[in-house]
């Protein structure tokens, strides 16, 4: 009976959280006008989350390139007052009850918005941004929709972006009637700057992943005193610069990255000459080259635990082999997500949509 009431109030309350996740992720009312304008409009949704957040760090990145490009663009917010300001920015935004779009506008929406998506009014072509494909289906009910959800039979419906190779795969192979384009990540050299070596003994990690293991590997590690004399910083909430900060001082990362989009975070800290320790989160496996760091199977925390163990014993033994192997890992990085690159991927996906014929 005591175990009955406990399951009732569990699922309760997880009805409770669900319905506050939907209302969440609502697209904000937009004006919409059959009006063919002369000037075609690419407007950015992004949830007016002020925590830091990789994915809306990407969607202001895209708007600032495409106007450098001459395109119009704008982040679009449901807060009138909001912008984003764990970051430097002066990207264009608008409010989404000051926005009017037309049929030749370009709306893209993030994946998160999946559950809210049959709201979107007919007017605007839309695109949307699947930064997280192994979320799509989060909150899309298997029974209760029909093939293709959640993007079957949504008005002006394009195209899917994502952010690497394994989610462009992916979505190719779950939404076979709809064209899907990579665009890719940048990691900004200006901001995630090598840092030098050798270093003291710092290991950080950012926070928001896989609670329950990470908490498991730092009670292995701490039980066979691998990390005696060394300094654990775990980064939440902390503004880019000061996330670059950390990561170019400590001489581990490690990364709890699960099921990612791409794993901007492990990404970053091989920017910023970290060596990189733990899960590519499948969509890593692009930039996690074993020659430059140390990538463990998904969910095997025993490797994982004996990774950091034999990278924080190099630091000990042969510092000078994990400073070249994180300085080729910055490279690597630095070499392959570039602003040249998305401008390309941009150029090759929104020209042929706002020129004319």
């Amino acid at each position: 009976m005591i175990n009955r009431l406990a399951d009732q109030a569990k699922g309760l309350v997880r009805s409770r959280l669900t319905a506050a996740e939907l209302n969440r992720r609502q697209v904000p009312t937009f004006r919409t006008t059959d009006v063919r304008t002369g000037t075609p409009t690419v407007y950015y949704l992004a949830p007016d989350n002020p925590q830091p957040s990789g994915g809306v760090r990407v969607i202001y990145r895209h708007v600032d390139l495409l106007n450098d490009m001459g395109i119009r663009a704008y982040v679009m917010h449901k807060d009138p007052a909001f912008r984003c300001t764990w970051f430097t920015n002066q990207t264009p935004v608008v409010a989404a009850a000051n926005a009017t779009l037309g049929p030749t506008d370009i709306l893209v929406v993030p994946e998160w918005y999946g559950p809210g998506l049959t709201t979107i009014p007919r007017g605007p072509r839309l695109v949307v941004f699947n930064q997280r494909a192994y979320d799509t289906f989060d909150h899309i009910p298997y029974p209760d929709t029909r093939p293709g959800a959640p993007y079957a039979d949504l008005p002006g419906m394009t195209a899917l972006l994502a952010v690497s190779h394994d989610n462009v795969e992916l979505l190719s192979h779950a939404f076979p009637d709809i064209p899907v384009r990579l665009t890719r990540n940048v990691i900004d050299p200006d901001v995630f700057a090598f840092g030098s070596w050798p270093r003291r003994r710092h290991i950080a990690y950012v926070g928001h992943r896989r609670a329950d293991e990470r908490d498991q590997l730092l009670h292995i590690l701490r039980s066979r005193r691998v990390l005696d004399g060394w300094e654990v910083t775990r980064i939440a909430g902390r503004t880019e610069q000061q996330t670059a900060e950390i990561m170019r001082d400590c001489a581990i990362f490690l990364s709890f990255s699960d099921r990612e989009g791409f794993g901007m975070p492990p990404a970053e800290a091989m920017s910023c000459g970290a060596y990189v320790v733990g899960y590519p989160g499948l969509a890593g496996r692009e930039f996690f080259d074993p020659a430059h760091c140390a990538p463990v199977p998904d969910g095997d925390l025993l490797a994982f635990a004996r990774a950091v163990e034999q990278a924080c014993a190099t630091w000990v033994t042969q510092p000078e082999e994990l400073a070249r192997r994180a300085g080729a890992a910055s490279a690597a990085v630095q070499d392959r997500y570039t602003v040249a690159g998305l401008r390309e991927d941009l150029t090759a996906f929104y020209h042929p949509l706002l020129t004319p014929g």
